[in-house]
């Protein structure tokens, strides 16, 4: 039973007021110390949502979940609003944040608000495509080797056609250093290795699909006898299958491309031979975590290249796949080390 004291209060009741006081003065001493040592905030920028660069965002929390960090996300909802890209990147400079991912949507409007970053003394990580700057000081890559990207696209290619045949490479655009190297690569490739496979015609690109469409159609109606075409983008892959499906002509060439915005749509278009898919997941998580290392003083490359995966039928389903494409930021950890 519990006893009274002079003032009416139980024993029970004191301690459990005490408890009470015991609790806050302990929650006052968290803030105090949580101010005094305020949570890391890393903006991750990429080209756009709701595109191949949303397993980015995935990869980027699974490594602020580990390292406690916070992670601001915005990007343009279209990859050719540079405009936008730009603001919101001068936005994370003003709001002092203390690091910054960014996959570019143009490789020269971007150099300037990157070096505005940079003089802040904001650690930078390039992801996906490089900028006109040199690695060096706090400004990190990340990059997608494209070459090699280009070379897979060029030895499916010639394996499809048997080493003879006429493939269209469309998608070009100098405004992306990376696709600018992909096809490169893949001519080079093809000139060395296959000279029985002709490009028998190249086109720009961009990132609208209309215009990628009406391209698809032009490509396919001054070329009747295609047997191959190589599609350097996500938005040049869906201009093609649109342009497929609309066409009164059934055709039966081959499709090559690169980075669909998720599980290439094998199904249903027997046109689509692969996808050439660069790992954004693995970016954004080792971006983060590279800034967090810089941070505490430990030694992180200066550049990274991660190799792409050709995805077809036969392998879409395995783990690695599934890994590269998975929203779950709970997948895993990336833990930096001298071998890497």
């Amino acid at each position: 039973m519990d006893e009274f004291n002079q003032d009416g209060d139980t024993t029970s009741g004191i301690g459990f007021r005490r408890g009470l006081a015991g609790i806050a003065c302990a929650l006052t001493l968290c803030l105090g110390a949580c101010s005094s040592h305020p949570q890391v905030r890393i903006a991750v920028i990429p080209q756009t949502e709701g595109s191949h660069w949303d397993p980015a965002h995935a990869g980027a929390e699974a490594a602020a979940d580990r390292t406690g960090t916070f992670i601001y996300w915005n990007a343009p909802t279209r990859e050719d609003d540079v405009e936008t890209q730009i603001a919101l990147v001068e936005r994370v400079v003003d709001d002092n944040y203390q690091g910054l991912v960014l996959a570019p949507d143009q490789a020269l409007s971007l150099i300037s608000p990157v070096h505005r970053a940079l003089s802040h003394g904001i650690p930078t990580v390039i992801i996906g495509s490089p900028l006109r700057i040199s690695a060096g000081g706090n400004l990190f890559y990340i990059l997608n080797d494209d070459a090699e990207g280009g070379r897979l696209a060029a030895q499916r290619v010639a394996e499809q056609l048997k080493g003879h045949g006429t493939v269209a490479l469309l998608g070009i655009n100098p405004d992306v250093a990376g696709i600018m190297i992909r096809a490169r690569a893949f001519e080079q490739y093809l000139y060395q290795n296959d000279p029985g496979v002709r490009i028998v015609q190249k086109r720009m690109g961009s990132f609208n699909l209309p215009h990628e469409q009406q391209v698809a159609e032009d490509t396919l109606r001054a070329n009747p006898e295609l047997d191959a075409i190589v599609a350097l983008t996500s938005a040049t892959v869906d201009g093609i299958l649109s342009s497929l499906e609309t066409s009164r002509e059934k055709r039966t060439v081959k499709i090559i491309g690169f980075d669909t915005a998720r599980l290439p749509p094998f199904e249903g278009k027997t046109a689509l031979d692969c996808v050439i898919q660069e790992d954004t997941r693995a970016m954004g998580q080792r971006a983060v975590e590279l800034i967090q290392a810089k941070r505490q003083g430990q030694t992180v490359p200066a550049v990274t290249y991660l190799h792409p995966k050709l995805i077809s039928r036969d392998n879409m389903n395995t783990p690695e796949v599934r890994r590269m494409l998975s929203l779950d930021w709970k997948l895993g950890h990336w833990r930096w080390s001298s071998t890497h």
